[in-house]
């Protein structure tokens, strides 16, 4: 088997100082390493500059409350928000979604409404809608896949009714690396009058993503697998629908007036974000945010898209491997190998210095719809390279010797 030489196309492994020489990181879909400039605003943040916000009338404070607020302006210019006013820190992607399901979905929708999701989605596009279906009476149904592992927009359009209210999908698979059409999803959803909400977690690191042409609702995405830190996130939401939606906590920062009568709220953003905020970690966004586009998405993408195309075609000409996945799945490489669970794979794979994920990828309708109980998934970043490839074919065909 010919396997590529290592070019590093983008040439970013030295960016990263917790790679070290001769090691594999290939569960960049899972979280992201940190570049050395994301490292350096965390630290600035809660070395020098740290203070709270939108609270202090010393300058500190005020300096910091303008730098969060940059953040916020520097995420809704990222993903094309009208404004930042539409950008509302939170945890994650997972807390984002809880947020829509709690407090959009669950004033919204009433008993026989429905809400469409699709086989391939996160436990996380999955388990809120399914609080809010149990508590208000509605019903969930799911889209199919294609033949190529795609969330089959025909089937959708056809099973598509003026009952379902919510649509919520993948913009990118974190098991497939599948890319949904997600402007065509959208006007499927549009056309009976649902909104639909974008799990964007797997999109934002290796594609544009303008949140205005795709004409969603609702769109999520995590940090910590944008290059950025852990526990903070973005939720974008049309204006008119965050302000049409009651708060997700109560507490500090989100009131415009509190007596023991009565409280009134702030307007959105502020209106959903109770207590203090991640400061730091919305710093860390935006240096990582900064970091990505220095490199640029298209770029990211080609050199993603390469390395994906290596793997497979190694793995393919590899009998006893399964690929699962359309051809040009974006960043992402999920396999098996028969009579080898994906745990024994991944500690085989660890044995070598490459890291890989293994397990259902808290995805276990995709599991059953597979057909299997787990896979192998070897998922890329920038600091990849062809080497990486090599090491983790090499592996593989180790496992398959062990057990062979």
């Amino acid at each position: 088997m010919t396997i590529v030489t290592d070019t590093r196309p983008l040439d970013r492994l030295a960016d990263f100082p917790a790679i070290p020489a001769g090691w594999a990181y290939l569960d960049t879909a899972a979280t992201a390493q940190k570049p050395q400039v994301v490292i350096d605003a965390i630290t600035r943040g809660y070395d020098t500059t740290y203070a709270t916000v939108h609270r202090g009338v010393y300058q500190r404070s005020a300096d910091m409350t303008l730098a969060y607020e940059a953040a916020r302006k520097r995420a809704a210019g990222f993903i094309g928000a009208t404004s930042s006013d539409e950008i509302v820190f939170v945890r994650g992607a997972t807390e984002g979604i809880n947020l829509v399901a709690q407090c959009w979905a669950g004033t919204q929708l009433k008993a026989g409404d429905r809400i469409l999701l699709s086989t391939l989605e996160h436990h996380s596009n999955i388990v809120p809608w399914q609080f809010v279906a149990e508590r208000v009476g509605a019903a969930i149904d799911v889209v199919p896949l294609t033949a190529d592992h795609r969330i089959d927009l025909d089937a959708m359009a056809a099973m598509i009714t003026p009952a379902h209210k919510l649509v919520a999908l993948a913009h990118v698979s974190n098991v497939l690396g599948s890319v949904l059409d997600a402007k065509r999803a959208a006007e499927i959803a549009h056309s009976v009058g649902a909104k639909i909400l974008l799990d964007g977690c797997q999109a934002v690191p290796r594609m544009a993503v303008d949140v205005a042409a795709l004409d969603c609702d609702f769109y999520v995405f995590s940090g910590h697998k944008l290059y950025g830190p852990t526990g903070i996130g973005i939720l974008w939401g049309k204006a008119e629908l965050l302000d049409a939606m009651p708060p997700y906590q109560g507490g500090g920062a989100m009131i415009d007036k509190v007596t023991f009568a009565r409280t009134t709220y702030a307007p959105p953003p502020a209106r959903f974000e109770a207590g203090t905020p991640h400061i730091v970690g919305a710093l860390g966004l935006h240096a990582a945010i900064d970091y990505v586009e220095s490199i640029g998405l298209d770029a990211i993408h080609a050199h993603e898209t390469a390395l994906v195309a290596k793997t497979r075609e190694a793995l393919s000409q590899i009998n006893s491997v399964t690929l699962y996945g359309p051809e040009d799945s974006a960043g992402i490489v999920s396999f098996s190998i028969q009579g080898v669970h994906p745990h024994d794979i991944g500690t085989i794979l660890d044995e070598a210095k490459v890291a890989i994920r293994a397990g259902h990828h808290c995805a276990q309708p995709l599991m059953e719809a597979l057909g299997v109980p787990a896979t192998a998934r070897a998922s890329f970043g920038v600091y990849n390279g062809a080497a990486d490839v090599d090491a983790l074919v090499k592996g593989i065909e180790r496992v398959t010797r062990i057990f062979g």
